[in-house]
C-alpha cells in the first residue's frame, strides 16, 4: 500500500487534513516540468471584454471560514489554536448543528465568513485540503490565500482592473440544497455587479452574463444542483423534482474537480467513526458532531453500486434501520455524554437519544432523495457545459465490509484519487455491474473529462491540470 493511500485515510471526508509526513514528502518531491503559464495565459487573462465569462470558484468541504456572529469567534478556519475546539463543551456546541429546527443552539447561528484567506502554521504539518483549494486560486491568479508558508504565487496576471473573478463561501456543514439556493442568490448578485461594470466600461446595459464555475470536491455538488434545479427544494412528498435548469441561465461551464457525484465511502467512515485529523492544531470531531452535518450524509455512495457488504447482503447505505441495527453514527452506544453536551436543555437521556435517532433518520432519507434527484438523466440546455477532472490511478475504497458489531474494513479497492472513485466523478452506472459494459453509462451529460494520476488533494497541483483549466477558461473557442 502506497504512502499516498495511507495518509489519505487520515484526512477529512473528501478533502481534509493530512499528517506532517505527507507534507514533508510533498515538499521534497522533485519539481515538475511545466509550461510557463504566465507567458501562455496572461494576455488572455488581461482581456476583460464582453466575450470572456467571469469566473466563480467554489471550495469543497472545509474551504470556507465559519464564524459565530454573537461572539465573533472563528469556529473553523483558524489554525493557530484560537478556533472553537470540538473537544470542549462550548466548542462542540458551536461546531455541531441543532438536532431539531426549533432547538436554539450556538451552532445554528454560525455562518460563513468568507473563503479561507490564510493558513497559520504554528506546528509541523499543513492542512493539505486547504492547499488544494489554494492551488486553484493560485493557478487562476486569484487572491485569497496569502500565507507565504504555502509557497504559492499567482501564475497568471489579470491586471489591476479586473472585476471578473469571484469566490463563493458557504457553510459546508449544511444541506447542499440550501447551499445551492445561496449560490443562486450569489450568482444573481454578481451578475448585476458585472453588468453594471459592462455598462460603465463599455456602455452595454443589461448585457447577458453567464459564469464559468470551477468547483472543488463537494462544491461541485452544490453547483450542479443549482444548475439543474436552481433554488428549488426537494419535494416534501418524496417525489423526484423535475430539472428546471434555472441555474443553467447563470452557468456557461461547470468544471468539477474530484467531485463525488456518485458518493464516497470515506463519508461513511467519517459518520461512523468520527475523524481524528492527526494534528494538534485540529482536534478530533466525534460521530455525535459530524452526525449533525447534513452535507456529509449527501456524500454517501449509491446502493446500486453495492458499496457495502454486511454478511451476505449488500444493503442500502441510506437505510436508517441499518444504521440503528449496527449502532452507527448517532445510533452508537457510548454517546450519552456527547449528546448531553450538545443538548444541555434536554434533561432526559432517553429523549436525547430519540432526538438523535430522529435526526439521523431524517438526514439519511433526505440524502437518499438528494441522490435520486441528482442521478436523473439530463440533457443540458444549449450554452451550458459540464466538464470533469478526476484522479484514476490511486487505490480507492470501492467496497467496505461491516462486521456484525458494525466495524468497517475495506474489502475491495478501485481506481480513483484515494478518496473519490473515478466512477463516482463520472457518475458511471457501470459501477457494481458484473460483467462491466464497455462504455460509460452516465446520466449527467458531461462534455469531457480529464484524468490525472493524482491523489484527491494533489489534483490541483498537477501541471497538466493547471495548463488545461487555464486553456478551458481563457483561450478555448466556445460553441455559439
Amino acid at each position: 500500500m502506497s504512502r499516498t493511500w495511507r495518509w489519505t485515510r487520515r484526512g477529512f471526508a473528501l478533502g481534509g487534513v493530512a499528517g506532517a509526513a505527507a507534507y514533508a514528502a510533498l515538499k521534497t518531491r522533485p519539481p515538475e516540468t511545466e509550461a510557463d503559464l504566465h507567458l501562455l495565459y496572461t494576455p488572455a487573462a488581461m482581456h476583460h471584454g464582453l466575450d470572456r465569462n467571469p469566473i466563480i470558484v467554489i471550495p469543497g468541504l472545509l474551504g470556507s471560514r465559519l464564524r459565530d456572529p454573537a461572539s465573533g469567534r472563528i469556529v473553523w478556519g483558524a489554525f493557530d489554536g484560537v478556533a472553537a475546539d470540538p473537544g470542549t463543551p462550548d466548542g462542540a456546541r458551536l461546531v455541531a448543528l441543532p438536532f431539531t429546527e426549533g432547538m436554539q443552539s450556538p451552532g445554528a447561528q454560525v455562518a460563513p465568513d468568507g473563503v479561507l484567506d490564510r493558513v497559520q502554521l504554528r506546528v509541523v504539518g499543513i492542512p493539505l485540503a486547504l492547499r488544494a483549494y489554494a492551488e486553484i486560486l493560485s493557478t487562476l491568479g486569484l487572491g485569497g490565500y496569502r500565507d507565504e508558508a504555502l509557497g504559492l504565487a499567482g501564475r497568471v496576471d489579470y491586471g489591476r482592473d479586473h472585476f471578473t473573478c469571484f469566490q463563493f463561501a458557504y457553510d459546508w456543514r449544511q444541506d447542499n440544497v440550501a447551499n445551492a439556493r445561496r449560490l443562486m442568490a450569489f450568482m444573481a448578485d454578481r451578475r448585476a455587479y458585472v453588468q453594471a461594470e459592462y455598462a460603465r466600461r463599455f456602455g452595454m446595459r443589461n448585457h447577458p452574463v453567464k459564469f464559468d464555475v470551477v468547483a472543488h470536491s463537494m462544491g461541485g455538488l452544490v453547483a450542479r444542483y443549482a444548475m439543474l434545479f436552481g433554488a428549488a427544494d426537494l419535494p416534501a412528498d418524496g417525489s423526484l423534482p423535475m430539472p428546471s435548469f434555472a441555474g443553467a441561465e447563470y452557468i456557461a461551464r461547470l468544471i468539477q474537480i474530484g467531485t463525488p457525484n456518485g458518493g464516497s465511502l470515506d463519508a461513511l467512515r467519517v459518520l461512523v467513526e468520527g475523524r481524528d485529523f492527526g494534528q494538534p492544531i485540529v482536534p478530533r470531531y466525534s460521530p455525535a458532531i459530524l452526525g449533525t452535518f447534513a452535507s456529509v450524509y449527501q456524500l454517501l455512495p449509491r446502493a446500486r453500486s453495492h458499496p457495502l457488504v454486511v454478511g451476505d447482503a449488500t444493503p442500502d447505505p441510506h437505510d436508517p434501520a441499518l444504521w440503528q441495527r449496527l449502532g452507527w453514527g448517532l445510533a452508537a452506544s457510548g454517546l450519552e455524554g456527547d449528546l448531553a453536551t450538545l443538548m444541555p436543555d434536554v434533561a432526559d437521556a432517553a429523549e436525547r437519544r430519540r432526538l438523535a435517532l430522529a435526526l439521523q433518520t431524517r438526514l439519511l432519507r433526505r440524502a437518499r432523495a438528494f441522490a435520486a434527484a441528482m442521478d436523473q438523466p439530463v440533457r443540458l440546455p444549449p450554452g451550458t457545459e459540464l466538464m470533469l477532472v478526476a484522479g484514476d490511478s490511486m487505490p480507492t475504497a470501492l467496497r467496505i465490509a461491516a462486521s456484525a458489531e458494525g466495524r468497517l474494513s475495506v474489502r475491495e479497492n478501485g481506481p480513483g484519487d484515494g478518496v473519490v472513485l473515478r466512477d463516482s466523478v463520472l457518475l458511471d452506472h457501470r459501477q457494481g455491474q458484473n460483467p462491466r459494459p464497455p462504455r460509460v453509462e452516465s446520466p449527467m451529460g458531461f462534455e469531457r473529462a480529464l484524468f490525472l494520476p493524482r491523489e484527491h488533494l494533489e489534483i490541483t497541483r498537477d501541471a497538466t491540470f493547471r495548463d488545461n483549466i487555464l486553456f478551458w477558461l481563457l483561450e478555448e473557442q466556445r460553441r455559439a
